[in-house]
Formats: structure tokens, C-alpha cells, sequence
């Protein structure tokens, strides 16, 4: 289904729940995490999601804490290694968090049972929370952690009062000031020192802890308080020992209960992802779906996720009356939306989330969702947009059946009309013999019949204002639309005078069919030139100069020409270009050779700059300033 969950945008939906996960393992869960197919396992994962919509609602919140590095602090807690004071009290946190979740879904039980009912088996570790509490205060190990502790920090602050008496009393002697070159005392490591003038150093009784860069003042530890600072320094190691003792006791009182501690960020992470599902439905103003496992799909009012609320809602139905649904209309008219549409509805809902869409829509629970959406082409494999259409869909032919859907974006394109029908005919009947549910959209004649005139099968339309030339992107079933080229080609600026001309042609068909003649241009070429090889767009040739086949590009008729080998423009010598296949035998009739020299984010963007599109445009003239900036700044560093 990976194909299927790219091509719907599925995986844009499912960042965004993860962005309002709280948990670091939640993230890694949700992202990992499959699209069930089973009924009961759906209807359970709405249903937990409803209820924490509930919470949601109520302007309550769950009391989530230290949950977003349990994971790796329980990792390290396996490992056996010792947890900081910090750390520690991130994980009395959590372990009291739980014991709130509790009490928190036990008040609100009567709203929602099912996440009650999980809560109720959170194993209460309250006496390691409380040990924990108890020996941490303020980031550190606390002096009531054990008495030994205590008696040291004493010692350690006796001795540092000793020390910082007698460096006062060495301050205010005035024997000492005029060697002083600050009166105050300076914390050098496990060292008080005092500034003393550089050209005093060896006047002073004591240690040089440290020189400043300068060289003028250096820090001495005076000799009066070197016994008291040895005694100091063993004090601390003393401190740290102890305290390394009270927090390796901490770490083994959480590993002792490893058992209980994996049950509750289990259960807590649970939490954690139906509450990042709960979140996500509330900000798409989702709904609870009615899910049913017997093929049938009901929209009410349903809008796409990631299209704005401008989105014109779709109302659908399919495997009630019909298994399929044939959908024409204009190219830009929304055809695809109504296929994404189904397909990433569906999808969210089988995952647990709900749906942007009215009360009453229902979904159903498939074991197969498969699309054939978009532009197919390989050009690394050679294929061609049709090509690689066929390969998709021969793919989902040998695995589609009974509970799959099918999603067939303009099925038959990209070859001869007539065959193209045909096959796309052929396909849709040989899917609907194995028992799939199917949408296609088509703009053939044919198929539009086909939806006709079978008995499981609806002809479906975009609705299309013909007066204003603006598509309305509404479905309306039973009908058939027509491809709106003339649309099209107004839209594109082609010349008024020639859409009228065809709009005649349409209603008349009469065409001028009058002979012209057309003086013959004289020739200044040499007759030598006559008798060159002239090559078309497109045209497979072979590239001596590279040993390998290559696509012509361009063809002026003058002794070089323009070819795309290893995905880059060359000019070769005419001579050294060998004709293996002419561009006409290569593609379909109708194919856009343009298509093979460049990638689809730049067709796309080309298309966007011909329609006008605002986002494209405000693109371009950035780029251009850009542009016009870099050339200034290299006059004025040529000037």
C-alpha cells in the first residue's frame, strides 16, 4: 500500500499527527505504524479517538508529563547506567503522571469508557515516585538522602567558612595591600586564590594556582589556608561518592521494577497517539464515520484535509447501487480532487482519525486501496507517460478482488483514442469481474458509453458553467460532461477569433476544404546540403563521440545539432550522429515530445508560469531580483 499512501498525500496527513504527539517514542510509533484492515480493530481505534475528542472538547487535558524522553532514560536504566538527579525527576514525573491518568479517566469514565478501561490497568508505582522526590530537591541530591551526606556537607561548609575567614583576614592585613592588585577572592577550580601584582609573586607564602593572560597579576592560594583546602578536596570526593551511591540506589529501585515501568509507557504512549489523533480531528473539524466492512462508501459534505475551506464539499456514493463510477468533465474541473478525495478519506479512516465531512458519511474497511494517479513516466527505464500508466495498473490487476478499490485518474490516456477506450474498457470489466469497487475519469466517448449502458456502472460529471467558462467543481452523478478543450484554450490565450472558429466547426462542421497554392521558396542551400539527413524532435539516434544512444533535441539544418545525452544538452558534429528510430515510431500519436527533456517539477512549474498562477510568478520575479542584485554586485566589484 506504500504506492497507494504516496499517491493519496497520505503521509502529509500522518505528520501531522505526529507533530502533536507529545513523546519522543510516540513520534517513532506513529510513524512506523500500519493501516489496519480489520473491522473491529477500525471501529475500536474511532472510537477511542471520539473520546479523546470528548476531552478535547471539554477544554480538559490529560496529565502528560515526562513522557518525552521515558524511552531512552528507561534504555539507559537496562544498560546500567546511573540516571542524573535531573533525570531522575523527569522520570518521577512520568511515574506520577500515571497515577493521575488514573484518576483523571476515572472521573471522566461515564464520557469515556474504553480509554477508563485502559487507564484501570496503570500499575501504581507511587513508593518509587515518592523515593524518588524525597532524595531529589532543586536538581540535586538532597542532604536528608542519607545521614553520612549530611554530616559531610556539614564538614564541607565549615571548612569552606575556615577558608574564607582566613582569606579575609589575609585581605585586610595591611602588610598585604599594596601587593593586592584587586581585594577580593577568586574561585580558581577547587582553589581560593587571591590576586597578587606579578612583581610580588614570590613575596607571598603560597601556591600559584593560575596567571592571567597578561602576565601582570597572578592567583595564590596563601600557605594559611592550603591545609584547610586539602581538607576541603577530600570532603567533596567524599560528597560526590555518597551521592553517587543515593542515585545508583534511585536508578536500581526503577530497574527493579522494569516489568511495571515497560506496562505503563505502553499504556502511556497508547494515550499519547489516540490524543494525537484526537488533535489532529478536532483542527480538520472531523467527524466520527460510520465504518462498515461491506464495501460501501457514503460522503456527506466532504472536504479534502489539505485543501483550504474554500473547497467546494463533495457528496458520494459507491457500492450500493454500484460498484462503478465513470467521471468526465473539464481538465481543471476537480476530477482528481473527487479521486484523492475517496482515497485519502478512506485511508484516514481505517488509520483511526476522523473525516472532514458531515454526519452520516460512511466508510468502509478494505484490504486494498490502489491508484493509478498522475504523471507515470520513467525516464530512466525509457518509459513513456502511457507506458508507465500500463505498468501500474497490469500491477494492480493480478492483486485486486473483492474489498479493494480501485482509483483510475483519465484511464486510457496517452495512446490512439480509439485503442486507448478500448483497453481502458477491457481493464474496468476485468476488475469488476474479480469484484473491485472502481472510480475512474476519463474524457473518451466510449468509456462514457461503457458507464452507460452497464448495469453496475454510473456515469458521473463535473458540473461546468458554460456561460462564464468556469468549472464549478461540484460531481454530479448520472450525467456526463464534456472535456471543455474550448475552455482550455481560452484559459491558455489562444486567439478569440480562432476559438470562435472552432466553436463554429462544432456546431456546423463545415470546414474549409479548398486547395491553396503556395508559391515555392527558392532555395540557396548547395545541392550538397539538400542531400544531408535532417532530424526531428525526439528522433533515437546514436552519439559516436559518446558510444551511446541518444534523443535529438534540435535541428536547424546546419552542420551541428542539439542532442540530450546523459540527461544534458550537447552539440555534436551532424556526422557523428547515426538515425536508429524516428520519433513517430518511437511515441503514440499525440504525445508530447517535450515531455522527455524535462523532469515533472519543471513541466509543472512551466504550467504554472502559462496559467498564471500567482505563487509561480511571485517565484519567477524573486529570482530575477536575485538575480539583478548578484549582476550589480559584480559591476561594482569590476569598478
Amino acid at each position: 500500500m506504500n504506492h497507494t499512501i504516496k499517491q493519496l498525500q497520505f503521509e502529509q496527513i500522518r505528520k501531522e499527527v505526529i507533530a502533536r504527539a507529545i513523546g519522543d517514542h510516540t513520534k517513532e510509533r506513529l510513524a512506523e505504524m500500519s493501516i489496519p484492515t480489520n473491522l473491529q480493530t477500525v471501529e475500536t481505534r474511532q472510537t477511542e479517538t471520539k473520546e479523546a475528542r470528548t476531552i478535547l472538547e471539554s477544554s480538559q487535558h490529560v496529565p502528560f508529563m515526562g513522557l518525552t524522553r521515558i524511552v531512552a532514560l528507561t534504555d539507559q536504566v537496562k544498560k546500567g547506567l546511573i540516571l542524573t538527579p535531573a533525570e531522575l525527576i523527569e522520570y518521577a514525573d512520568f511515574l506520577r503522571s500515571s497515577r493521575m491518568i488514573t484518576r483523571f479517566f476515572e472521573k471522566n469514565q461515564y464520557q469515556t469508557p474504553l480509554l477508563y478501561a485502559y487507564s484501570k490497568n496503570l500499575p501504581d508505582l507511587q513508593s518509587v515516585e515518592d523515593l524518588v522526590y524525597e532524595q531529589i530537591k532543586n536538581q540535586q541530591v538532597a542532604d536528608e538522602a542519607s545521614k553520612n551526606l549530611r554530616k559531610v556537607r556539614k564538614q564541607i561548609q565549615t571548612v569552606e567558612k575556615e577558608i574564607q575567614d582566613r582569606l579575609l583576614k589575609f585581605l585586610r592585613h595591611s602588610g598585604n595591600k599594596e601587593m593586592i592588585q584587586e581585594a577580593m577572592i577568586v574561585q580558581k577550580g577547587e582553589h581560593a586564590t587571591i590576586p597578587i601584582k606579578a612583581s610580588y609573586k614570590n613575596k607571598v607564602a603560597g601556591t600559584i594556582i593560575e596567571q592571567s593572560n597578561k602576565g601582570t597579576t597572578v592567583f595564590i592560594e596563601p600557605t594559611a589556608v592550603a591545609k584547610a583546602s586539602a581538607q576541603h578536596q577530600l570532603l567533596k570526593a567524599e560528597e560526590i561518592a555518597e551521592e553517587y551511591q543515593i542515585l545508583a540506589s534511585l536508578t536500581g529501585a526503577l530497574a527493579e521494577n522494569e516489568q511495571a515501568i515497560d506496562q505503563i509507557i505502553e499504556t502511556v504512549t497508547v494515550f499519547d497517539i489516540i490524543f494525537a489523533r484526537g488533535k489532529y480531528s478536532r483542527e480538520i473539524n472531523g467527524i466520527t464515520p460510520i465504518i462498515n466492512k461491506s464495501e460501501r462508501i457514503h460522503l456527506k459534505q466532504a472536504r479534502h484535509p489539505l485543501l483550504s475551506e474554500k473547497a467546494v464539499p463533495l457528496d458520494f456514493d459507491l457500492g450500493a447501487e454500484y460498484r462503478g463510477l465513470v467521471i468526465t468533465g473539464a481538465n481543471a474541473g476537480g476530477k482528481t480532487v473527487v479521486l484523492k478525495t475517496v482515497g485519502l478519506l478512506t485511508l484516514m479512516a481505517m488509520f483511526g482519525l476522523q473525516v472532514p465531512a458531515k454526519d452520516g458519511t460512511e466508510l468502509a474497511v478494505l484490504d486494498e486501496v490502489f491508484v493509478d494517479v498522475g504523471d507515470q513516466q520513467d525516464l530512466a527505464n525509457a518509459l513513456s507517460t502511457f507506458s508507465g500508466h500500463m505498468q501500474n495498473i497490469a500491477q494492480i490487476l493480478n492483486k485486486v478482488g473483492r474489498n479493494t478499490l480501485v482509483l483510475l485518474d483519465e484511464i486510457g490516456s496517452g495512446t490512439e483514442p480509439t485503442e486507448g477506450a478500448a483497453l481502458a474498457i477491457a481493464i474496468m470489466s476485468a476488475m469488476y469481474e474479480k469484484g473491485a469497487l472502481m472510480v475512474a475519469t476519463t474524457h473518451y466517448g466510449e468509456i462514457k458509453e461503457f458507464a452507460e449502458r452497464h448495469e453496475d456502472f454510473v456515469p458521473a460529471a463535473m458540473a461546468f458553467d458554460r456561460e462564464a467558462l468556469q468549472p464549478k467543481y461540484q460531481l454530479q452523478v448520472g450525467k456526463t460532461g464534456e472535456s471543455q478543450a474550448l475552455w482550455i484554450a481560452k484559459k491558455m490565450q489562444m486567439s478569440e477569433d480562432l476559438i470562435q472558429q472552432a466553436q463554429q466547426y462544432l456546431s456546423t462542421k463545415d470546414y474549409s476544404r479548398e486547395k491553396r497554392l503556395f508559391k515555392q521558396q527558392v532555395k540557396t542551400q548547395e545541392v550538397k546540403n539538400e542531400e544531408k539527413v535532417l532530424f526531428s524532435k525526439g528522433d533515437r539516434v546514436y552519439a559516436t563521440q559518446y558510444k551511446k544512444e541518444a534523443l535529438v533535441f534540435e535541428d536547424t539544418g546546419e552542420e551541428t545539432i542539439v542532442i540530450f545525452v546523459d540527461n544534458q544538452k550537447e552539440t555534436v558534429l551532424r556526422q557523428r550522429v547515426l538515425l536508429k528510430m524516428r520519433a513517430e515510431e518511437l511515441y503514440p500519436v499525440g504525445y508530447e515530445i517535450d515531455q522527455l527533456f524535462t523532469d515533472f517539477k519543471t513541466r509543472k512549474w512551466e504550467r504554472d508560469i502559462e496559467r498564471g498562477s500567482k505563487k509561480a510568478h511571485k517565484k519567477l520575479l524573486k529570482e530575477t531580483r536575485q538575480r539583478q542584485a548578484a549582476r550589480n554586485e559584480n559591476h561594482e566589484k569590476e569598478q
